[in-house]
């Protein structure tokens, strides 16, 4: 596919991007920009969510962990159902009593300042790392396939990825995500269906004929109880990901701006749980294209790309759709594919890191009222600025599977969000506010040189995603060491 037909692809897609937001931001207030007005029918934002919960990461680097990972990944995502239980039923009652805009607040009620400081900065540096990862790997497909052809520099290629989320999002904020990320989930779900429909037809095989072959079964192991000491166990995978949905969707401001845009505590239930089941069924559809990705290279003698050595499997997908002479369909329907989930993770990081800084940084509530609004709108534009730099630093120190890093960081920056939401939700325990933040910084330490140097301490041990589990667990701990005297 030729780089000039992908360009006018993109301009088609952002102008109707554009278009959503000019319909939704013609209120700009903050109010609109951070609540959406508490209007936002569930089911929308139930289907829009499928596309931010997933992101351009798991439309390219889900397909192409099948072949180290298998169907593994699984695992972890039935644990994200019954993390989302806990999130509907536990979290979100919650929030909705308390009445918050930004859910650190809590922290501040609970605890005090420095405990809502500390929340807040753990999720902005969780959210800034995660948002990067999956824009990093966007705009490396879109450098890889285009702009290296014209020898257009990666930054560039960042600098207007980003500008293209900011002009969308600048005015309506979460109001305007809520609808363009439908549209967006829409995009995704049809590319990847379409993908395995083109490739069946070129390999002339039914599903019938890919769940009986030999190749299909090499590459779809699903359940690992082998060694307790894989990271892919079972036991670890579920747990994981269960704990993570709890961290990276309960206790995340991105996520539940979303869900807190919602009527009423019902609507706002209805909408996690279904993504929680919709969410298994999507991700096997994932690792089943990746399964027939990796199946028609061997096939077809297609070699996974190589950037400076390294083997990039994230790759795959797009050489095969863009490269491999399937023709403009698939082409076409990957790059909608591509942008679609990328940029409906993308757009609601950006405006939910502005919430958080705005709220609970600089209480840009108790700011003049004549004053908000410009403030909000220059805190997107150095958010923005913010992301282009982390994403650029990232094609320099990332070599694995983005997916794989992307849980891993997960696991260290979320655990204190986890420890002090626990601590705070189900003990009545006052601590010593002050000291929250070197209690939250040495459980990351910890974490940290337990995941490093777990074989040596524990007998072959290597931990999954449960890392989180524990990392939230040490600041819980750390938490009753600081408690107040009982009066």
């Amino acid at each position: 596919m030729k780089p000039i037909y992908i360009l006018v692809l993109i301009a088609i897609y952002f102008s109707l991007l554009l278009f959503i937001a000019y319909l939704t931001g013609k209120n700009d207030s903050n109010e609109t920009f951070f609540k959406a007005n508490k209007k936002s029918p569930w089911y929308v934002v139930a289907f829009g969510m499928i596309g931010a919960s997933l992101s351009g990461v798991t439309f390219i680097s889900v397909p192409g962990w099948v072949q180290s990972s298998q169907f593994s990944y699984l695992q972890i995502v039935v644990g994200y159902l019954f993390g989302y239980f806990v999130i509907a039923y536990v979290l979100i009652p919650f929030y909705y009593k308390l009445n918050i805009t930004s859910i650190y607040e809590f922290l501040k009620q609970r605890f005090g300042n420095v405990s809502h400081k500390t929340g807040a900065f753990f999720f902005f540096v969780s959210r800034v790392l995660v948002a990067s990862f999956r824009l990093f790997l966007v705009a490396s497909v879109l450098q890889y396939f285009i702009f290296d052809s014209w020898n257009i520099p990666f930054e560039i290629t960042v600098i207007l990825s980003i500008l293209l989320i900011w002009v969308y999002t600048y005015k309506g904020g979460i109001k305007t995500i809520v609808w363009t990320d439908t549209l967006q989930t829409f995009f995704m779900l049809f590319a990847v269906v379409s993908t395995i429909l083109i490739i069946l037809n070129k390999l002339d095989w039914s599903f019938a004929d890919v769940f009986a072959s030999v190749e299909y079964k090499k590459l779809s192991k699903l359940i690992f109880l082998d060694d307790f000491n894989d990271k892919r166990h079972l036991f670890k995978s579920f747990f994981g990901g269960m704990f993570i949905a709890v961290a990276m969707t309960g206790l995340d401001q991105d996520m539940m701006q979303k869900n807190l845009t919602c009527k009423n505590i019902k609507e706002s239930q209805w909408n996690v749980l279904s993504l929680g089941f919709v969410l298994i069924a999507v991700n096997f559809v994932f690792l089943f294209l990746g399964a027939l990705l990796f199946i028609y290279a061997e096939k077809f003698g297609i070699t996974i790309p190589t950037i400076e050595g390294n083997v990039k499997t994230d790759l795959l997908f797009p050489e095969i759709a863009l490269n491999s002479n399937l023709g403009l369909t698939i082409g076409t329907v990957f790059i909608l594919g591509l942008i679609a989930a990328a940029y409906s993770s993308a757009d609601s990081a950006l405006t939910s890191l502005t919430t958080s800084y705005c709220i609970d940084f600089i209480d840009i509530e108790k700011k003049e009222k004549s004053k908000q609004k410009s403030i909000r709108i220059k805190t997107h534009i150095v958010i923005s600025i913010l992301l282009v730099l982390v994403i650029i630093i990232f094609k320099y120190v990332l070599k694995d599977n983005i997916i794989s890093s992307l849980l891993q960081v997960a696991s260290y920056t979320y655990g204190p969000l986890l420890g002090l939401f626990t601590f705070g939700i189900f003990t009545k325990t006052q601590i010593k506010d002050t000291y929250v933040w070197i209690i939250a910084v040495i459980s990351v330490v910890i974490s940290y040189f337990l995941n490093a140097y777990s074989q040596q301490l524990f007998n072959g041990y290597s931990f999954g995603y449960e890392l989180l589990i524990v990392n939230g667990l040490i600041t819980f701990f750390g938490l009753y060491l600081i408690r107040k005297p009982n009066k």
